[in-house]
């Protein structure tokens, strides 16, 4: 066995070469013989050339009449011309053979009269009028597609009118997956504390069917070397691609590298990506293998970077350029340096232009790719970006999509996703793309013209009225409407059977008691601070007071997880989780919209649904919420 390459934090763009140029050459796509009919999206593997002329005989183009054009010479509107039956006139339809000895075709239109003696005509016609020669549409030996096309509906139909039954196309190239750990289980399996369902199969499988490849799945493979390799070598007996899930890194259970080592040559080990890093580029007999990291984000990167273009290549394809789009990020990214970083975002049209919206970095935040609407890579020597620059993002949906996206960025509130998804159910492409940066986060969106719409809830203390004077204040001279979605009930969310015995905030500072706060600037927590100086309580005092979530289903989270006592949130987010409700009181929570998008037929659609019966039983369903002035405005 040749000595292995270690290359710790590589770019990917090398790694990805240099195993290229090691396997490129003895990895080469294969093709097969396949029946035209069961073609569709298949890879044409040589140049494909006609095997007849289309049409193969002369064919009236027209439903007319069949005629030699000599015998129309002379005919006129002052002398009318008959044409006999059979002997110069023959009815023909479209696509039938041109009678023996005539050479043209007349329309039934043209044709001033017809009885039983023949047609009569009153102009000429030129030889071949309305006439579809031998080989019009194609000739015997032309090319009808060339080497690695896709093969589209249009192409089955010339390819069959060229008498073409079966074709060479790129066999489809095999991908064996392999998920590994003791902790993941098979989907449908009731998962105890530690364990985790096996999603990356299913992830990376369906991208290699995408991508035009044949995915086989392998039984999940504890950790433990010799079973690990049993798996690998059964793999590599039949699949041309072999892929590891999780065991890239160099923890004590991580065997990935060494068994590539054992059967093959590791050619990377470490890549300087973010998320990613511990992906592992190999070969075993002569095959590609990959270490694919276990964490959700982190393995479908890594599979569209390294992976995607290895079934390309086997196709005799490249891995295309992804569409673009320059966009306003709409608040910092901060990045590390030494590697690319794959940021997520949500995009949205406003008046500026594009607006990107980052969503959670984490790698093992499946929803952050589900939400994506496209990827903002920051380059490796590079430290972030700020808000307010233009960055290029590459695009997971269509503009066409993204055209009707609503960008709402402010408050959290679950009423928003069920408005989103009442807005898509309408057909087309609209939803809401939402960031939740808390109520004033939302003004000052406004403010610079990065949103169509903020949520806000925001308590003034002096007057106990919500949201007006703040909008009064951040964005004075700013034609805002401000339209009522919910009333909403906040409160103490405690664990089920409240465990800790909580009933008002003065408990938030026993002993003993974890509290989980929300971000500054939302609307809980200025209410929270309201309340708590009503009553003489100091932050200082509450354990966790300085601890943040962004949502109210990340706090609820929290106390469902068992990792904090309590934390102050909506009702629908506490009877979501399971969680026991101490209410507080009642809040109004608006949708704060420039007027000058108030006719723009996306936020027609918004006002529509806001207005529908549907929605407002589906929010009440929710629990904690009263919609007695949905849709009405207040400024």
């Amino acid at each position: 066995m040749e000595r292995s390459i270690y290359l710790e934090n590589m770019t990917w763009q090398e790694g990805l070469a240099l195993m290229l140029e090691r396997l490129g050459q003895s990895c080469v796509p294969r093709n097969e013989y396949i029946d035209v009919r069961h073609a569709l999206n298949r890879i044409t593997g040589e140049i494909i050339r006609a095997k007849r002329s289309s049409p193969h005989y002369p064919a009236s183009a027209m439903d007319g009449y069949a005629v030699r054009a000599k015998d129309t010479f002379g005919a006129s509107e002052r002398e009318p011309k008959w044409l006999e039956w059979q002997t110069q006139a023959i009815e023909v339809d479209t696509g039938d053979p041109l009678p023996e000895g005539m050479d043209a075709v007349i329309m039934l239109e043209e044709v001033l009269e017809k009885s039983e003696r023949g047609i009569l005509i009153q102009s000429p016609v030129v030889p071949w009028k309305h006439v579809r020669s031998v080989g019009e549409d194609m000739v015997e030996g032309e090319v009808i597609l060339t080497v690695n096309h896709r093969i589209r509906p249009q192409d089955q139909g010339a390819l069959l009118a060229a008498g073409i039954l079966e074709l060479p196309v790129r066999c489809k190239p095999k991908v064996g997956i392999l998920p590994t750990g003791d902790e993941i289980r098979v989907p449908g399996t009731p998962l105890e504390r530690g364990e985790i369902v096996d999603s990356n199969s299913t992830v990376l499988a369906s991208l290699v069917e995408e991508w035009g490849g044949e995915s086989k799945i392998w039984p999940i493979t504890q950790d433990r070397p010799e079973e690990l390799e049993e798996a690998l070598l059964a793999m590599a007996k039949t699949q041309d691609i072999l892929v590891f899930i999780a065991g890239s890194s160099q923890g004590r259970d991580d065997y990935t590298a060494k068994i590539i080592a054992k059967y093959g040559e590791v050619y990377l080990h470490g890549a300087a990506i973010k998320p990613g890093k511990p992906v592992i580029l190999g070969e075993i007999q002569g095959k590609p293998a990959f270490g694919i990291p276990g964490y959700p984000v982190s393995a479908y990167i890594t599979a569209q970077l390294f992976l995607e273009p290895w079934v390309k290549h086997l196709l005799g394809l490249q891995k295309g350029i992804p569409p673009t789009v320059q966009a306003v990020l709409a608040k910092k990214v901060y990045s590390g340096l030494g590697s690319d970083e794959f940021v997520r975002v949500r995009l949205g049209k406003v008046a500026k232009g594009w607006i990107a919206t980052p969503v959670s970095r984490g790698a093992g935040v499946t929803m952050s790719m589900v939400r994506a609407d496209g990827i903002l890579c920051i380059p490796r020597f590079h430290e972030g970006y700020q808000e307010g620059e233009t960055v290029t993002v590459e695009l997971l949906r269509s503009l066409e999509e993204l055209e009707e996206t609503l960008v709402a960025i402010g408050s959290h509130d679950l009423t928003m996703d069920v408005l989103s998804s009442h807005i898509k159910a309408r057909g087309g492409y609209g939803s809401i793309a939402s960031a939740h940066v808390g109520s004033l986060g939302g003004l000052l969106a406004l403010r610079k013209g990065e949103a169509h719409l903020a949520g806000v809830h925001l308590l003034d203390p002096e007057t106990g009225e919500y949201n007006i004077s703040y909008i009064k204040r951040f964005l004075p001279g700013k034609d805002i409407a401000l339209m009522n979605l919910v009333y909403r009930t906040q409160g103490l969310m405690v664990a089920q059977g409240n465990p800790k015995n909580i009933r008002t905030l003065e408990d938030l500072v026993r002993p003993g008691i974890r509290f989980i706060n929300r971000q500054g600037g939302s609307g809980t927590r200025v209410l929270l601070d309201y309340l708590l100086k009503q009553k003489g309580i100091n932050p200082e005092a509450i354990d966790g007071y300085s601890r943040e979530e962004f949502t109210h289903l990340n706090v609820a989270v929290a106390i469902a997880s068992g990792s904090a006592d309590v934390g102050l949130g909506i009702q629908s987010a506490a009877e979501a989780l399971g969680l026991d409700f101490i209410p507080i009181g009642e809040e109004r929570y608006d949708l704060a919209i420039p007027r000058e998008y108030l006719g723009e037929p996306k936020m027609q659609t918004l006002m529509e649904v806001v207005n529908s019966a549907e929605f407002k039983e589906e929010v009440l369903k929710l629990g904690g919420y009263d919609v007695r002035d949905m849709g009405k405005f207040i400024l």
